[in-house]
């Protein structure tokens, strides 16, 4: 049995379906871990996203099981040395939503810039004043990406079309590997990719060295009046030094799509900032990506199950 106990599209369920296999389908199930625990019993497979924690306590509860499937590319919620120790093998769809997520950047990038929803806002409200409109241009301003994966290279590609330098810290990318030469990207220290960048985009995993990368300290070495763009982990980001450095002008602006914890909870140090845009976790929640995420991981589980 295959048990998906978070929302999967139709597509990906009917390619799981297809495997001659009994699924279990409920996107809500993940809400109640005993119950969930009871499903497990005779389970061989299952499919999560982001909100069932995968570790040895759940694991126990599942004696036949044979495959994670991760709906999506963080496994923040997979206790991988848990998998290994039972032998359970883990499929996740990594990179299928890079360009996701890479769009979302640009177009926060851009709202930042040129601010549309305030003027249309300004307008619809009576007002016409051009000079509080006008915004500026992307062209000739830097780019510093916090990580270079797949989502960062993709970043990147978008930010040079629109005639924009690029900087780097990523320790496992090389200054002569084709696609940083053929971006024109500059490897670089963290620390001077902070200093540099116009706009800082965050693409870094959560691991101890990365948790608060961003805070007091290392909001001051940013350039006055410069933007934040979290799409990685909300941990990445100290919110209240955040906060503090919005409020004071240092930095111009952020968007947050990650935040911690998630939902945002209605009291909070991130509500009420003017200069601060947060949206639910959705830069890789586009149509496309949710279809190929879902066809993805079902044939990997499926792959792994030895039925496809």
């Amino acid at each position: 049995m295959i048990i998906v106990c978070e929302f999967i599209t139709s597509s990906g369920l009917e390619r799981l379906q297809q495997g001659g296999l009994e699924v279990f389908y409920d996107p809500n199930l993940w809400k109640d871990r005993e119950a969930l625990k009871a499903r497990l019993a005779n389970a061989t497979a299952l499919v999560v996203r982001n909100q069932t924690l995968v570790n040895a306590d759940l694991l126990a509860a599942a004696p036949n099981l044979k495959v994670v499937g991760r709906l999506g590319v963080g496994l923040d919620n997979i206790v991988q040395p848990d998998l290994k120790a039972r032998g359970v093998q883990l499929y996740f769809a990594r990179g299928i939503n890079a360009n996701a997520v890479a769009e979302y950047v640009l177009a926060a990038m851009l709202h930042m810039a040129r601010n549309i929803a305030g003027g249309a806002a300004h307008v619809a409200g009576g007002g016409w004043n051009r000079a509080a409109f006008g915004g500026f241009e992307l062209a000739g301003k830097t780019l510093g990406l916090v990580g270079l994966g797949e989502v960062g290279l993709r970043v990147a590609r978008r930010a040079r079309a629109f005639g924009m330098k690029v900087v780097a810290a990523d320790p496992m990318r090389l200054p002569w590997e084709s696609a940083v030469e053929d971006l024109e990207i500059r490897l670089v220290s963290t620390t001077e990719v902070l200093r540099s960048a116009h706009f800082l985009s965050l693409h870094a995993p959560l691991t101890p060295e990365t948790r608060a990368l961003i805070r007091a300290e290392t909001l001051a070495w940013m350039p006055k009046g410069s933007y934040l763009i979290n799409t990685a982990r909300g941990e990445l980001v100290n919110q209240a030094d955040l906060v503090a450095a919005l409020r004071s002008g240092h930095l111009a602006g952020a968007v947050l799509d990650v935040v911690d914890p998630e939902p945002l909870p209605a009291e909070h140090v991130l509500r009420g900032v003017d200069n601060l845009w947060i949206t639910p976790h959705v830069a890789g929640l586009t149509a496309e990506a949710q279809e190929a995420v879902g066809l993805r991981v079902a044939e990997g589980v499926l792959n792994l199950l030895g039925v496809a």
